[in-house]
């Protein structure tokens, strides 16, 4: 039985994903900052997926000590971890010139981070089975600099370096590490946006990409998926 640590996944692309995991029989372990959000997905998933183990602790991702509590609390519970997916990520608009003090630092701990203090916790067990999947959720904004990008763009930037790296390292050791790349997505950081949903792409469309590349054999790793909606970024 397969078992996932999604974070950041009590709405939009983690939650699709954590719902596509669950329907595929993988146990999974989430996180979240909001304890409401945490129980109300809970309470849905095991009334949907009574079958499946599903851990849901709160934690603040930016803050260390709490990113490797709850790695460490999910590797009490589950014997191994096959997927890892590092999803929890915040946006704020800015220039770099102008934008609210902290902000850079702020982002850095949630955006990157909690990537890297979770993945240097999961990767013994991966390392000790010489098996695992570890996807990394970067953007379109980690490929190249945009209006009002800021302190967001370093971050994803980052993100997609540290998964660069990480696929280097661990290529050797039967380890996949994908990068996902992608392009506006409709969530709830979208409502009352104005942006006709028609324009940009479905959580479930990146759910869908992430299953399918899981599902390779042993043998491929997708190293850099860029998924845009049809008529192009915002």
């Amino acid at each position: 039985m397969p078992y996932a640590i999604i974070t950041g996944a009590t709405q939009g692309i983690g939650k699709a994903i954590a719902e596509t995991f669950l329907k595929n029989g993988i146990d999974i372990a989430i996180c979240a900052r909001n304890a409401a959000d945490i129980q109300r997905v809970h309470a849905e998933w095991t009334t949907q997926y009574p079958e499946r183990n599903i851990i849901a602790l709160q934690a603040d991702l930016s803050q260390k000590d709490q990113a490797v509590s709850f790695a460490d609390k999910v590797l009490e519970i589950f014997p191994t971890i096959d997927i890892l997916v590092n999803n929890a990520g915040l946006y704020f608009p800015g220039n770099l010139a102008d934008e609210p003090e902290g902000q850079l630092e702020f982002m850095m701990g949630v955006n990157l981070y909690s990537a890297y203090h979770i993945t240097r916790h999961v990767l013994p067990v991966m390392r000790k089975k010489k098996s695992g999947h570890i996807f990394n959720m970067c953007s379109v904004a980690s490929l190249k600099a945009y209006p009002n990008g800021g302190a967001y763009s370093i971050t994803k930037y980052a993100l997609l370096g540290f998964s660069d790296n990480l696929r280097y390292e661990l290529k050797d050791e039967n380890i996949k590490v994908t990068a996902i790349s992608s392009g506006a997505v409709y969530s709830r950081s979208w409502e009352g946006s104005g942006i006709d949903p028609q324009r940009i792409m479905e959580v479930s469309d990146i759910a869908t990409m992430v299953w399918a590349t899981y599902s390779l054999s042993q043998r491929a790793n997708v190293e850099n998926i860029i998924i845009r909606p049809q008529k192009g970024d915002l």
